[in-house]
């Protein structure tokens, strides 16, 4: 009978979660790596983790999160979770991120080619997490620019929906400043390619020789040494 007993209580011990992960490990692992994405997001980042059972899982003293490929720190999302010693194994742990912050919308149609104005726009406060991603929440930094497609009334407004002003044509004459250490030097030559501000741009200068350089907001070109 004793050893009967032994024996049950043995079965009993090596099935306790005590063997197993500790769940509670694992979706803290999880959470405590979707804060470090979600840091830099504008607006009030909330960030809820899914049901996790890992009592089926073998013990784990050493845990690493990691963003399974595709996923995104916004909205409905995976984390991944691995064991590092003594065992190995990786799970995907659900979670829902929501972001309550600012967003741009057009007040009325704008057509392809059209110039963003003030009055083009609208300052909305919501729910961002299920909106596209690059969604412009600044108007200041649409204003000025050009739409690459037409847009209805209402439309959420992303960056890569609109074109920078060129500061440079091709074929214009541009000053050339070249800047280093104790010295700047400018001369004048002729743009090669179109370019906005902070894009690279070609000049062919009068000696022949071509040269690159970054386009500024006053359409002439820098050249750091």
């Amino acid at each position: 009978m004793f050893f009967r007993l032994f024996f049950l209580l043995t079965v009993t011990l090596l099935a306790s979660p005590v063997f197993a992960a500790d769940s509670a490990i694992i979706l803290d692992t999880a959470q405590q790596h979707l804060r470090l994405q979600t840091k830099g997001l504008p607006g009030n980042v909330t960030v809820t983790m899914g049901q996790f059972d890992g009592s089926r899982l073998p013990p784990c003293t050493a845990h690493e999160a990691f963003t399974p490929q595709g996923s995104r720190a916004i909205g409905k999302t995976n984390v991944g979770v691995r064991c590092l010693a003594p065992n190995a194994w990786t799970v995907l742990v659900p979670a829902q991120i929501a972001v309550s912050g600012n967003y741009v919308t057009t007040s009325r149609a704008l057509i392809a080619g059209q110039t963003i104005q003030a009055g083009d726009l609208a300052t909305l406060s919501g729910d961002v997490s299920n909106l596209p991603s690059g969604i412009i929440n600044d108007p200041a930094s649409a204003i000025g620019k050009t739409l690459r497609n037409s847009l209805g009334a209402g439309q959420p407004l992303r960056s890569d929906q609109l074109l920078s002003p060129l500061v440079i044509r091709q074929g214009q004459t541009v000053r050339v400043i070249s800047s280093g250490s104790g010295f700047s030097v400018s001369a004048e030559g002729k743009a090669i390619n179109n370019a906005t501000i902070g894009q690279l741009v070609q000049i062919r200068m009068e000696s022949g020789q071509t040269v690159s350089g970054t386009a500024r907001a006053d359409g002439s070109v820098e050249i750091s040494f």
